[in-house]
């Protein structure tokens, strides 16, 4: 299997010191990286600014920073994707203009203006094809019916849903509690597992899908 993976938060700069981004460490991702290459699979890891070393045996890594390189890098690469397993948390808006100077205290506007950033799974969706897509859907209430949602919404063949106020998920911890929502309305909830294993069971997961539509 060739196995694009995505990992980490964007970073959306405000000027060249400041940027808005969002409490993800890639651990889950990284995680998932190196279950896919521990399994024999070739797996291109693009990862938003982290603390991780990437896992040996990676096929590429490329790291990006803006949900914009982001978007440009996972669109170049998924072309020799088999599947495609979404982990970055990826900032839903940008700044609408950068400074390319340092903005001082005193001159700090009161509000800074957003704008949307492309839904980078919304937009893969249009070169699909036969590939298996999977996403995340970190919440912190109604988990299961917000990844339920989004499976709809985008055409996805799994959704790893986690309530990331639950203790022992979420951000910046070695472990995980995932429910996998699939498109016949089942959910299956795991216990708190180490992040490494649930990303064992996303890798079988997406093994078995690819399996299914090679039939």
């Amino acid at each position: 299997m060739r196995l694009l993976v995505s990992a980490g938060p964007t970073r959306e700069f405000v000027d060249p010191v400041r940027f808005l981004s969002n409490r993800s460490t890639g651990k889950m991702g990284y995680a998932v990286a190196r279950a896919a290459v521990e399994a024999g699979h070739e797996v291109v890891l693009v990862s938003g600014p982290v603390s991780l070393e990437p896992p040996p045996g990676l096929a590429a890594f490329v790291p990006v920073v803006s949900a914009r390189d982001m978007l440009a890098a996972l669109r170049r690469a998924l072309a020799a994707a088999d599947a495609l397993v979404m982990t970055a948390a990826v900032a839903d808006f940008r700044p609408a203009r950068v400074s390319r100077r340092k903005i001082h205290k005193g001159a700090m506007p009161d509000s800074i203006r957003l704008v949307p950033n492309p839904d980078i799974l919304a937009t893969l969706a249009r070169r699909k094809g036969r590939r298996v897509f999977i996403g995340f859907a970190a919440e912190t209430e109604r988990a299961v019916a917000g990844a339920a949602r989004k499976l709809r919404a985008k055409g996805l063949d799994l959704v790893v849903a986690n309530d990331v106020t639950l203790p022992g998920a979420g951000f910046g911890v070695d472990t995980n509690i995932v429910t996998f929502v699939r498109p016949d309305g089942t959910a299956e909830a795991l216990p708190i597992l180490p992040k490494l294993d649930v990303a064992r069971r996303i890798v079988a997961e997406a093994e078995a899908l690819l399996a299914r539509r090679a039939r």
